[in-house]
C-alpha cells in the first residue's frame, strides 16, 4: 500500500512537472476567436475551464468559427490567404484564357502575373516567356489542358530549363 501511494504521489508530480514545462512554453490563448470568444470573452476568469469550455461549445454547437476564420469576422482574422500553395493553381484556373493566349504570344500582363506568383525572379521574366512561347504547344495543346496540368507542366518545364531552373521557384 506504502508502495503504490509513493508511486501515485511520484507519478503526480512528474505529471504536473510536464503540464507546468507544457504551460510555460506555450502560453494558453483559449479556444480563438468566433461567437463564443465574443459572448464568453469579457469573462473575468478567461483561462478558466468553465469559461473556455463554453467559448468552445458555442463555437462548435453553431458551427461558427470556421465561418468567422473564412471571412474574418468574429473577431477572426486572416491573411486573404487560403493556401498559399494553391495561390498559383487559383490565379490560372481564373486567368487560364488569357494566360493561355499570352503564352502563344511570349508576353502579357497575365503571364507576368503567373510568373511573379510562381516566384520566378523579374530578370528572368523574358526568359520564362520565351520558354512558355516555344514550349506552348507541350504546355497548352497537347495532352490534359485543365489549369492545373498546364501548371504542372510549367514547372516541369522550368525545372529542365538551364537558367530557370537555378532560380528559386514557389511551388
Amino acid at each position: 500500500m506504502v508502495n503504490r501511494t509513493l508511486f501515485m504521489l511520484t507519478a503526480g508530480l512528474f505529471m504536473f512537472g510536464i503540464t507546468g514545462v507544457a504551460v510555460a512554453a506555450h502560453p494558453d490563448n483559449g479556444p480563438g476567436c468566433g461567437l463564443g470568444k465574443l459572448a464568453w470573452g469579457s469573462y473575468a476568469g478567461q483561462q478558466s475551464i468553465g469559461s473556455q469550455v463554453l467559448q468552445a461549445t458555442t463555437n462548435g454547437t453553431f458551427g461558427n468559427q470556421t465561418f468567422g476564420i473564412s471571412s474574418g469576422t468574429l473577431g477572426c482574422t486572416n491573411d486573404g490567404t487560403i493556401f498559399a500553395s494553391e495561390k498559383v493553381n487559383v490565379f490560372a484556373a481564373i486567368n487560364f484564357d488569357n494566360i493561355s493566349q499570352e503564352m502563344a504570344q511570349g508576353q502579357g500582363e497575365h503571364l507576368t502575373s503567373l510568373a511573379a506568383l510562381m516566384g520566378i525572379p523579374a530578370d528572368q521574366h523574358q526568359i520564362f516567356f520565351a520558354m512558355a512561347q516555344d514550349k506552348y504547344t507541350t504546355l497548352i495543346q497537347a495532352g490534359e489542358t485543365s489549369p492545373k496540368a498546364v501548371v504542372k507542366a510549367i514547372y516541369g518545364a522550368i525545372d529542365n530549363h538551364p537558367v530557370l531552373a537555378q532560380a528559386s521557384i514557389s511551388k
